[in-house]
């Protein structure tokens, strides 16, 4: 979660190799996903606020 506090913007995520941050595609394209370890990702959205964008933690998701 610190890394995901310290970034300046989402290039910064996206720089991160073992994070796999991306974007996620169909009805959850305004969504991201990043991987917490081999079973679970972390979902994400991206809100506009006066400071930037806000990261907000949608859920915790397990891809297997």
């Amino acid at each position: 979660m610190a890394w995901i506090r310290e970034a300046d913007d989402e290039r910064d995520l996206y720089n991160l190799k073992s994070l796999h941050y991306e974007k996620l595609k169909g009805n959850r394209a305004h969504q991201r996903s990043m991987r917490i370890n081999d079973q679970f990702r972390l979902i994400v959205e991206l809100e506009s606020s006066a400071q930037g964008s806000v990261v907000v933690v949608v859920g915790i998701e397990d891809y297997h």
